[in-house]
């Protein structure tokens, strides 16, 4: 396992202090879950943005009947 050093704000080690003490784990669990959970999500991200841009790329867009299919089964239907 790899060595870190990183900068803080006070307030945020606090937190992370906090939080280990409640949760009975060291410092250094809670970053690296955080860091994890962080890298994983932003990657979950990226590749859903990059799927939209691969889709948006080859004109892969809802057409006009299934966007008012979509419409009608969530909004309301106006009088």
């Amino acid at each position: 396992m790899a060595v870190l050093t990183i900068k803080v704000a006070d307030e945020t080690l606090s937190e992370i202090d906090a939080l280990a003490r409640r949760l009975d784990r060291p410092q250094s669990e809670i970053i690296e879950l955080a860091i994890t959970d962080l890298a994983e999500r932003e990657n979950r991200d990226l590749a859903e943005i990059e799927a939209g841009l691969a889709d948006a790329q080859r004109d892969d867009f809802a057409s006009d009947e299934e966007v008012s299919l979509v419409l009608a089964k969530y909004a309301p239907s106006r009088i």
